[in-house]
């Protein structure tokens, strides 16, 4: 099990950075939405290895069952290996590659804002985001912020897993 376990989650964590590597290069002249979509498409496509990795161990390792509870739980860790390695590639992005991105980001943010909402409640939204701002910009709540992101996603996807690729002892 932990063999598996270690194979597709460095398979999940490298396909996880190379995709967001790819699409904060790659897509630089994008707007920030379509760039969040592509984002979130790259951690549920390096996601995948959590499927992958369940019915591997059921099949190959397992004799061809699985508990619910022991999938959902290869899935989980499979899952964290992917989000450490994207929590600390987010926290090398901000920090080296990209130092400006967070005051880039809140820009692009404040013009969107200056133009669809009113004076009253531009001041009160532009408060909450140079909270969020300060907030944002340290490493720590930065890493929280992509571990915990890929952390919810990883659950769900292992929670389906382990519903599907369940299979109890085959008896002959």
């Amino acid at each position: 099990m932990k063999n598996t376990i270690l194979r597709y989650g460095i398979y999940s964590a490298i396909t996880i950075c190379v995709l967001a590597s790819a699409g904060w290069f790659l897509g630089k002249n994008l707007d920030y939405s379509i760039q969040e979509v592509i984002g979130y498409a790259g951690i549920i496509v390096s996601l995948l290895f959590v499927f992958l990795g369940i019915k591997n161990y059921r099949d190959k390792e397992n004799n061809g069952a699985v508990s619910f509870g022991k999938a959902l739980l290869i899935g989980i860790l499979i899952t964290l290996i992917a989000a450490l390695a994207f929590g600390i590639l987010d926290v090398i992005y901000i920090k080296y590659i990209n130092p400006d991105f967070v005051t880039e980001y809140y820009s692009h943010y404040v013009e969107q804002m200056k133009n669809s909402l009113p004076e009253a409640e531009l001041q009160t939204k532009l408060a909450e985001l140079e909270t969020q701002k300060e907030l944002f910009s340290n490493s720590f709540m930065s890493f929280f912020l992509m571990f915990a992101t890929v952390i919810i996603i990883g659950f769900i996807i292992s929670l389906i897993s382990a519903l599907i690729l369940q299979r109890k002892t085959i008896k002959k």
